[in-house]
């Protein structure tokens, strides 16, 4: 080779060298490959990311002298406690014997911030990914136990150990070569010494797993914990006092879901000016940007469904995708005035949407929505959604005969999972449930409410279940066979 050639760098040579400064300042998405350097001269290259909290972390495959690990880059000014906490809670459940990647390198990052590299568990699935495949499978199915039983099973040995994942759902836990791991220290934390107050910590913590299940598996809970008590006898929960723990676990995470569904996040990305405000999917803000921009004209394209006073909808092409668009329109001065300081229509449909997502309800998945605003005031709103294609029941039920065993199962499991959580349509006409590839879809959520008082959902639900009867002659099979089968009191 001739003196003043050199051998070509790599990709991974060639990585821009950034500090924790540096990657602050690049958001949500840092370009890969890039390389940090850490206190003690060794270079951390991450190759590709999963996970970014803006400013704060950076979870990403890298490599690191040789090694192929799982880096978490803690790059706030502030990133010591959460650095601390993860190396600590790594080390303890190590100590205990419960399977997690080794840590092979806690330190500095040479211009500020901390790393914590372990071991890279190559083709290991979260357990959410291996949830999704069965999730929809038959409650109590043998592959859906196979994959929940391990991870309660888990549960009861770091409980036994006398220590908490505070940060438990299913995409903690790794599936390598047969066995779970279990990963994030910066959840895990002592019970309390005291019996009742670690019996109360545990028990909670049983319930944050369940509370993440379909609402359906309350019903085959003994066969979860029949995997969980065979890791430890020291916490045994009594059923109601496990169920209201569920409940309430449940009703937390409904209510801070919802509230990240409108504030910028890692799954929503939210705009707001001093004209307009919207929120949509992360995932589909490409897709979706040119028709947040200009909805009207996209309606106008469209195959319009209904063109009322109130509002405007639309089947419109988004990318060669079906979507459908619906615009809260604004009759009148009078009528404007009265939705100044209101959320919009549009609004309360996005969080009832999403709602009825996070129980499991079918609706067509909410893409997007958008408000017009001058400052606070709110004016037109748009929702847009999946286009779901199925018929609506009133064309696909005859009066004539009962409904098939696929449909009386989906009407039946419908109606009562709404009564169970005391929720109303408030327009539960045949037209807004549809039939589509063996589910029962809902739409039209303008007026859905979720009730607290007993009492108050009564009224409501007697109303909505009138409404639907009233869709076929009461003297037909069909009308008598939902008024035998749908409930009807408390």
């Amino acid at each position: 080779m001739a003196p003043d050639m050199q051998t070509p760098l790599t990709d991974e040579q060639q990585a821009p060298l950034m500090s924790a400064e540096d990657l602050r300042g690049q958001g949500r998405t840092p370009d890969t490959p890039f390389r940090i350097a850490c206190e003690d001269g060794s270079v951390i290259t991450v190759m590709s990311l999963l996970r970014v909290l803006p400013g704060k972390r950076i979870v990403g495959e890298a490599h690191w002298q040789g090694r192929r690990v799982l880096a978490k880059l803690f790059i706030a000014a502030s990133g010591h406690r959460h650095w601390e906490r993860e190396r600590r809670g790594i080390a303890e459940i190590h100590a205990k014997g419960i399977p997690t990647p080794d840590a092979v390198f806690a330190g500095k990052l040479r211009d500020g911030g901390f790393a914590l590299l372990t071991e890279f568990l190559p083709e290991a699935p979260t357990l959410a990914e291996c949830w999704e495949p069965v999730s929809e499978a038959p409650v109590g199915e043998a592959q859906a136990l196979d994959v929940l039983q391990p991870a309660f099973a888990l549960l009861g040995r770091l409980h036994a150990a006398g220590l908490l994942q505070n940060d438990l759902h299913l995409g903690n836990f790794l599936a390598y070569r047969g066995k779970l791991f279990l990963i994030d220290g910066d959840g895990i934390a002592p019970l309390a010494k005291e019996a009742e107050k670690a019996r109360q910590e545990a028990l909670d913590n049983l319930a944050l797993l369940i509370a993440q299940l379909p609402l359906a598996w309350e019903s085959r809970l003994e066969e979860l914990l029949s995997a969980y008590r065979s890791e430890q006898e020291r916490f045994s929960p009594e059923a109601g006092t496990l169920r209201r723990a569920i409940e309430k676990t449940r009703k937390w995470r409904l209510d801070n879901f919802l509230g990240k569904t409108v504030r910028d996040c890692s799954q929503f990305a939210v705009r707001q000016t001093a004209r307009r405000f919207s929120t949509v999917l992360r995932s589909e803000q490409e897709n979706l940007a040119a028709l947040l921009d200009d909805p009207d004209s996209a309606i106008a394209r469209g195959d319009r469904f209904k063109d009322g006073g109130t509002s405007t909808v639309a089947r419109i092409e988004a990318n060669g995708r079906p979507l459908v668009v619906k615009r809260y329109n604004l009759k009148n001065f009078r009528h404007a005035l009265s939705r100044l300081w209101r959320p919009s229509r549009a609004w309360h449909s996005w969080l009832s949407g999403h709602r009825l997502a996070f129980y499991g309800i079918a609706t067509p998945a909410p893409l997007a929505m958008l408000e017009e605003r001058i400052g606070p005031l709110r004016q037109r709103a748009f929702l847009i959604t999946e286009f779901c294609p199925g018929r609506n029941l009133l064309q696909h039920l005859s009066p004539d005969s009962e409904p098939g065993a696929c449909e009386a199962a989906a009407i039946i499991g419908f109606f009562q999972m709404l009564f169970r959580l005391r929720i109303s349509h408030g327009d539960l006409k045949a037209n807004n449930l549809l039939w589509h590839d063996g589910k029962l879809f809902v739409i039209d959520l303008d007026a859905l409410a979720e009730h607290e008082n007993p009492a108050v959902f009564m009224r409501r639900w007697k109303r909505d279940r009138a409404r639907f009867l009233k869709n076929w002659p009461e003297n037909s099979p069909l009308h008598r066979w939902l008024a035998a089968n749908l409930p009807e009191e408390t």
